[in-house]
């Protein structure tokens, strides 16, 4: 998965020694740029990829990350674990989340000026516009 966001914090850091030797993990909170802002920590397991990584605070970041769950005393904990962290743009933020044109509004479906009479019909369009009835004409709708 994956989230672009700003490096909002940097909680220390954790060491601690396994089976496996020495280890050292740090969690990061980045918000998102939506009309509602989203917060998420997200954890950078290992002193090569801190090192890779170099997050700072305030900076533009995309964070892919793996989502797991875990038990613990009959309670489960989300775990989220990023496996790589790279540096936005500043000047790009907005861009791929800004909603594109819509294309029917592109082709001339929908005209915003009021028609002619007679409009002549647009080769893309679903509904082509109908032509009224002249006065007097029966038709058997109910309204």
């Amino acid at each position: 998965m994956e989230l672009q966001g700003k490096v909002i914090a940097a909680i220390a850091a954790r060491k601690g020694t396994s089976a496996r030797g020495e280890w050292v993990a740090q969690d990061f909170v980045i918000e998102t740029h939506e009309n509602f802002p989203h917060k998420m920590v997200f954890s950078v397991f290992g002193q090569d990829r801190l090192d890779r990584f170099n997050i700072q605070i305030g900076q533009e970041v995309d964070v892919f990350f793996d989502i797991d769950a875990h038990e613990y005393n009959g309670r489960w904990f989300n775990s989220i674990r990023a496996y790589d962290v790279r540096l936005v743009d500043p000047a790009s933020i907005g861009v791929m989340g800004a909603p594109a044109a819509a294309p029917v509004a592109a082709t001339g479906v929908f005209n915003s000026a009021p028609a002619e009479n007679n409009p002549a019909p647009v080769a893309d369009n679903p509904f082509p516009p109908q032509e009224t009835p002249a006065e007097g004409t029966d038709d058997d709708l109910p309204f």
